[in-house]
């Protein structure tokens, strides 16, 4: 396969439930918008919010997709996610073995 590989992206993102991360993840996935989604968690998260310091408790969902998937699973998370200004983060993959990135090509199409 001859792509460039900055068109392979992890996204991450976290969400306040586990139920909303699996939701989530299966939601991405079932639109074909990533080949996998991952949750984590529970994590301990510390964040400033209306000039506060608080803490709280999430669940991460790490994404990998293809470059041109990108803008339809940010639009997707930000409609579904339960949070008013979620994070989406978007990191390039840099490398990997030909097959996996392959997959996630298939997977996403």
């Amino acid at each position: 396969m001859d792509e460039d590989l900055h068109s392979y992206v992890l996204v991450m993102t976290t969400v306040d439930t586990k139920d909303g991360a699996h939701k989530l993840s299966r939601s991405v996935v079932d639109a074909r918008l990533a080949a996998s989604g991952q949750v984590a968690g529970p994590i301990e998260t510390t964040y400033r919010h209306l000039g506060e310091v608080a803490q709280g408790t999430e669940w991460q969902v790490l994404f990998r997709t293809t470059g041109d998937r990108l803008p339809e699973l940010e639009a997707l998370v930000s409609a579904e996610h339960p949070y008013d200004s979620p994070e989406i983060i978007s990191l390039p993959i840099l490398s990997g073995p030909p097959a996996y990135l392959e997959w996630i090509t298939r997977a996403t199409r």
